[in-house]
């Protein structure tokens, strides 16, 4: 079967999973970048050879920064593999098409967003916005079917009002915000690339997510009720797994309520 999975492709999966190991190594230099952003001085390019030279020059080598005992932090090698991971399933489930790269570009800037969001809780303008704009321009340019232009602009006004339109609804009960804006504009980034089909699924699983992890950590912190947790993750995982199985979970979902 492993076989089979990396011939069949012609060892693209591999060059894929080989392409994200070294893109991984940029963005866990931009996530930390965005969470230090008001202590770093010095240019990007100071930056990003100091990371290098502390990471070390070799993607993915923690496992032999640890066995020479050297003590480097483990999380941008985390963002390293996750983004490998993706950059193959990604091809496995889309293979050779324009949309391929967009996927690409999305999934790259979404593994940021998300680990920025869960170090400072905060989704940076400069990723959810150009990222709107970016989605709807590739569905402009895109030359394959159901990837047009008023699709997504459709998600964008679909995914970024619902949330919106919760958030003021919250505001107008509470009388304080319980949804940042930054997820907003990232649903809204969600249904420029992936189109307002995507949208409703996006929203489901990522409620599911949230409700899930909010009753686990209920049972193990007492004070968890007041203590705000980033969503974009949420809705990030719930946008990549619509391209890998979203049609077909969706038409799962929809069975249990219309069988005969």
């Amino acid at each position: 079967m492993a076989e089979w999975f990396f011939l069949s492709f012609d060892g693209s999966i591999l060059l894929f999973f080989i392409l994200g190991l070294i893109l991984g190594r940029l963005g866990a230099i931009l996530t930390k970048l965005f969470s230090e952003m008001k202590k770093i001085k010095a240019g990007f390019l100071s930056f990003f050879l100091h990371c290098q030279n502390q990471w070390g020059w070799i993607p993915f080598s923690w496992p032999i920064q640890k066995i020479t005992g050297r003590k480097v932090p483990v999380r941008p090698f985390i963002i390293e593999f996750l983004m490998a991971i993706l950059f193959a399933l990604l091809f496995y489930f889309v293979g050779w098409k324009y949309v391929l790269l967009e996927y690409l570009i999305f999934t790259f800037a979404l593994v940021v967003a998300s680990a920025v969001d869960l170090e400072q809780m905060i989704l940076p303008d400069s990723l959810t916005l150009s990222g709107i704009v970016i989605g709807l321009v590739g569905a402009l340019l895109n030359p394959e079917s159901g990837r047009e232009f008023w699709p997504a602009l459709a998600g964008v006004l679909m995914g970024g009002g619902f949330l919106w339109f919760i958030a003021v609804c919250y505001y107008a009960i509470r009388k304080e915000e319980g949804l940042g804006g930054g997820d907003i504009k990232l649903l809204a980034w969600i249904g420029a690339v992936l189109t307002w089909r995507a949208v409703p699924f996006v929203i489901l699983l990522s409620c599911f997510m949230g409700l899930f992890t909010g009753v686990f950590m209920m049972f193990r912190s007492k004070n968890y009720l007041q203590q705000s947790i980033p969503f974009g993750p949420y809705l990030a995982f719930s946008g990549l797994m619509y391209i890998f199985c979203g049609e077909e979970l969706t038409h799962l979902y929809l069975s249990l309520f219309y069988m005969r």
